[in-house]
């Protein structure tokens, strides 16, 4: 009876083991087609179009949210994604979104700060410097930073962090700063999973650094 008892229990946790191995395999598909899917809507498909596109991805954004719930990654790029939308959408109704996606980005940081090399604190980052602030909306330049500067610690070379922290200091008026996270971005290997991305980004940050000249 011990070594059936013992045997079942192996047998459970094998079982338990590689039902976890599928979540997480069918995760990092959801999310790989959420990133693709971002950066052709965001570099490749025109303005016009735009709104509707992060639209649907928005939605199906949060089908991935609802069946991860545990998980920081799907509230991350469901909070990218509706930041996209926000910017498309432009106006009033803009700021709404904004909120909403903050939401789930503070609720990412919550579950796992650390998760898609801290791009929950780089995103928040961005959204503080980016949004006005009050009476209109919730910007804050200081902790703007306080974000940005936990993103760029998890992950140093991590694109985004740089790109946005370079970003940051040119919305201040430091140039010599802000170039040189622009140009670490441009230093960077691009990221072989997400071609398209990599190069909307350093074009972005090689705009950015001609337009300071």
């Amino acid at each position: 009876m011990m070594r059936f008892a013992i045997a079942l229990c192996w047998l459970l946790l094998g079982v338990s083991a590689a039902a976890h191995a599928d979540e997480q395999s069918t995760l990092d598909t959801q999310i790989a087609q959420l990133q693709r899917q971002w950066a052709q809507i965001n570099y490749q498909t025109s303005k016009s179009q735009r709104e509707e596109a992060f639209a649907k991805l928005a939605d199906d954004a949060h089908a991935v949210v609802k069946a991860h719930p545990k998980r920081a990654e799907p509230l991350i790029w469901e909070g990218i994604i509706r930041a996209s939308l926000a910017g498309a959408t432009g106006g009033l109704s803009a700021l709404g979104i904004m909120k909403d996606a903050k939401k789930l980005l503070e609720k990412a940081v919550k579950i796992d700060g650390r998760a898609m090399h801290g791009a929950a604190y780089t995103t928040l980052g961005s959204f503080y410097y980016m949004v006005p602030g009050w009476p209109i909306g919730f910007g804050d330049d200081d902790k703007a930073l306080d974000y940005l500067k936990q993103g760029l610690a998890i992950a140093p070379n991590d694109m985004d962090a740089n790109y946005f922290m370079g970003d940051y200091w040119l919305d201040q008026g430091d140039k010599k700063r802000a170039a040189i996270y622009l140009n670490k971005v441009l230093s960077l290997p691009d990221v072989a999973s997400r071609p398209i991305y990599s190069k909307g980004r350093k074009a972005e940050a090689a705009t950015k650094l001609a337009g300071m000249k």
